[in-house]
């Protein structure tokens, strides 16, 4: 398959400070006199997380820092992690950053202008006309819509060196001493981290093939952001597994024929790990794998829901096996928007 974007490397960083999921049962529980009532603690041990980690110690979330002090973490420490992941896949890759030629960078958890890509060029040695292309708004879906991105930048000029970075920070969305329903689901699920992926057409890596976007029209109130004096407030439904089912299944169905792939013949997909009900659902759609969906489940309980690097992360240990064959990668977000696509090992 000549001049097909293919993944020269992908490289996944998380931030150090790490927290267990009775450690986060504890401390949202801090949040009321009478703490957590036993059944709004039992969520945090059905969710399928055991781990994850946080941009800053659980002190800083204890108080109401306000908009700016939030993006200011999200500036500092989110242009720390995407500058660890790129240097772990720029010497994966083994190339310097001089020798990129773009770098498509997305994010959805705080705002950067000029664009943290930019912001990369003087500290890493990137060149000055090196294109930078931020995305935002592509939440959890992100990770899938922005290999498609940066594959489509390789397919325009087959020389180019691309490296396509994300990193969220959701952990910045909580509200401590909200006890909403929605407020306690975030705080189960949800996780920071950093990805960098370097694609071109050369070599021999994983090709990436045809890829899709599908989104459903009266479908905003499932996820995005609300935006008050806090920032960024999380929206989210809880129809999401039964609208995987409903809608993103058919929708799958139809990608999947137009590409002339037969589900039953794929091997485990690489999914974005929504939360656990929504790999309950996944895995009744591709209910032909006996061990269902191992690795994005194993990245879930590793890591939490880190939004769009999240795929990545589940991408990473997929390929790492050495299995030939397509690959289905898939992912969900704000829209509502299905983003899926075909890589050839």
């Amino acid at each position: 398959m000549p001049m097909l974007p293919r993944i020269q490397s992908i490289a996944t960083v998380v931030p150090d400070h790490q927290i267990s999921q009775p450690q986060v049962r504890e401390f949202v529980g801090q949040a009321t006199e009478k703490g957590l009532s036993p059944r709004i603690a039992a969520i945090y041990d059905s969710t399928g997380v055991e781990s994850r980690a946080i941009a800053q110690p659980p002190e800083f979330y204890l108080g109401r820092a306000d908009f700016p002090q939030r993006n200011a973490v999200y500036l500092a420490e989110g242009q720390s992690l995407l500058e660890r992941a790129a240097e772990q896949a720029l010497a994966e890759a083994r190339l310097e950053p001089e020798q990129i030629d773009a770098i498509v960078c997305v994010s959805s958890t705080g705002i950067a202008t000029p664009s943290m890509a930019s912001q990369m060029i003087a500290p890493m040695g990137f060149r000055a006309d090196a294109l930078t292309v931020p995305l935002f708004g592509y939440g959890c879906a992100g990770g899938v819509l922005g290999l498609q991105v940066a594959g489509d930048l390789v397919r325009a000029d087959p020389t180019r060196r691309v490296l396509l970075l994300t990193v969220e920070l959701c952990s910045l969305a909580f509200r401590f001493g909200d006890l909403t329903k929605k407020a306690i689901i975030a705080s189960t699920l949800f996780a920071d981290g950093a990805s960098a992926v370097v694609l071109s057409a050369a070599g021999d890596g994983p090709a990436l093939g045809a890829f899709a976007q599908h989104t459903w029209p009266g479908s905003r109130a499932m996820m995005g952001w609300d935006v008050d004096e806090l920032g960024l407030g999380l929206i989210l439904s809880r129809d999401l597994p039964s609208f995987v089912r409903e809608h993103f299944a058919p929708v799958l169905d139809g990608f999947l024929t137009r590409e002339g792939l037969d589900k039953s013949a794929l091997a485990e997909p690489a999914c974005h790990p929504g939360g656990r009900k929504v790999i309950d659902a996944l895995e009744a759609y591709f209910d032909h794998l006996r061990g269902g969906l191992a690795a994005t489940r194993a990245v879930l309980a590793d890591h939490g829901n880190m939004s769009s690097p999240t795929v990545h992360f589940v991408l990473q240990r997929i390929l790492a096996r050495g299995d030939s064959g397509p690959l289905l990668t898939t992912a969900l977000g704000p829209g509502f928007t299905g983003a899926m696509g075909i890589i050839h090992r």
